[in-house]
């Protein structure tokens, strides 16, 4: 509970601010620093049309913060840290209610139960974020701003009724976040990277570059991780497809998922990953580590950022050439957006296949340009032709996923990369997507379908002893 303990600390050294307007008694040197309050109810609503400026009633915020002040002076900072997260929300549960009927608090049922929920959501989580985070249809929480927190569902986004106390309040719950995993965030540094406890992606960006207040994106990631089966139910690929794509993982095709932002390469390479025998060594490299695999034998890396010196920064590409020294039989990179990009190639083409990575890109053929130009980036000079050849060897496929404009996403085309004609690059597309039209609720109406090519690592898929089934690669289209 060290944690816990040491985030209850931070509250009772926060400053005081504002606290001679909220309370009625005046501040004095021994009250406790002022709690941060948001204005929500324990289940918020979102609302998809105009933004409405309804708040709560002043008295009930004015005794909540008077509540959450007393509680803070109330907490046996050292008993707390034998205790566990049950316990102690147990406990915060009994303490309030004491001190509710210690003060004779004018609180009815609901509010009692609101603040109950509010200030353990205060004390041990992210304050007005938790019933966000506790909704599993929620894939992304955005927040501009302590006043407007938006959220994505089922792929559309829509402004919720939550809202923070001011943006001191908003920086602290930053301040948490970034804190559990070894990051800072402040004027020096007004960016960060981090994750949460389940895997979610944060990114977080203060003033003086957030020219509006701080600003907070959380990826959220499912607590049980999806399936290939799902990504079907979801009508995302086809079950022809997701055979393909299981037997090329299994028999060490070196794979890059190309897509644009919120397409979910994450997602797919996560479920990718999957299909790796449990008997091989896995490196995972990420700059903030999201994979969720299931494998035993599995070695996570993360990068580092600089240190308040300017200092001790440990990038991607040197734990890609670490990485190297360490025996992996597979390497999963979680994005390719810099030099490290050549070492991946490298690495892919000297005896480490079946590697997946992710990249940036809106087409196939994008994604090889990118592959060229982040090796220029990079500052790594190679004649053109020698660099394409470096990447037909070492790339076997190239798979694009799209998010559509009703929320859905699609595996548009998955590609195979054959050879080069001169200084080109030639693949050949396995399977594709086509949009045919808009329903009228919004939804894209679109067919998968197989080109008719075979590619050309059947033969390598029936040497490891696996069977294509028939027909599989006929041009049938699959609605």
């Amino acid at each position: 509970m060290g944690t816990i303990k040491d985030q209850i600390t931070r509250w009772n050294l926060t400053p005081r601010r504002q606290i001679a307007s909220s309370a009625s008694s005046p501040a004095t040197a021994e009250t406790p620093a002022q709690p941060y309050v948001c204005e929500h109810s324990v289940s918020p609503t979102p609302t998809s049309g105009t933004k409405t400026a309804a708040s709560p009633g002043s008295d009930y915020y004015t005794t909540k913060m008077k509540l959450h002040q007393k509680l803070l002076t109330r907490i046996d900072l050292n008993a707390i840290e034998s205790m566990s997260s049950e316990q102690l929300r147990n406990q915060l549960g009994i303490m309030l209610v004491s001190l509710i009927e210690e003060d004779a608090l004018p609180l009815n049922h609901e509010e009692r139960a609101r603040v109950i929920a509010d200030l353990k959501n205060e004390i041990m989580g992210l304050g007005p974020l938790e019933p966000l985070l506790a909704d599993p249809v929620i894939s992304e929480i955005m927040v501009n701003g302590y006043k407007n927190v938006y959220v994505e569902k089922k792929g559309c986004i829509q402004l919720t009724d939550i809202r923070f106390n001011n943006d001191e309040h908003l920086m602290k719950i930053i301040d948490k976040i970034v804190s559990r995993v070894g990051r800072r965030i402040d004027e020096s540094c007004p960016m960060a990277d981090a994750r949460l406890p389940d895997g979610s992606r944060v990114n977080a960006i203060i003033p003086p570059l957030a020219l509006d207040g701080p600003t907070l994106t959380i990826r959220r990631f499912a607590v049980v991780p999806l399936q290939m089966h799902d990504l079907i139910e979801k009508n995302t690929l086809t079950s022809a497809m997701a055979e393909l794509l299981s037997l090329l993982v299994k028999v060490k095709c070196n794979i890059i998922i190309s897509g644009g932002t919120g397409t979910g390469k994450t997602t797919l390479l996560n479920i990718l990953s999957g299909f790796i025998p449990s008997n091989e060594r896995i490196v995972t490299i990420e700059d903030t580590a999201e994979l969720q695999l299931q494998q035993d034998h599995v070695i996570r890396l993360e990068t580092r950022p600089t240190n308040i010196e300017g200092k001790g920064e440990i990038t991607m590409r040197a734990l890609v050439k670490n990485a190297l020294r360490m025996r992996p039989d597979r390497i999963v990179l979680g994005e390719v957006r810099s030099a490290e990009v050549i070492d991946m190639l490298q690495a892919m083409n000297t005896g480490h296949d079946g590697s997946l990575t992710t990249i940036h890109a809106n087409t196939p053929r994008d994604a090889m340009s990118r592959l060229e130009n982040l090796v220029g980036l990079g500052g790594i000079s190679m004649p053109s032709k020698a660099l394409r050849q470096l990447i037909t060897s070492s790339v076997n496929f190239i798979v694009q996923v799209t998010r559509l404009n009703d929320g859905s996403r699609k595996i548009t085309s998955i590609q195979e990369i054959i050879g080069m004609e001169g200084e080109v690059i030639t693949t050949q597309e396995i399977y594709s997507y086509k949009r045919t039209g808009t329903n009228p609720d919004g939804s894209v109406q679109g067919i998968f379908s197989a080109t008719g090519v075979r590619p050309k690592v059947s033969d390598k898929i029936r040497a490891y002893g696996f069977c294509l089934s028939d027909g599989m690669f006929d041009p049938v289209v699959n609605d």
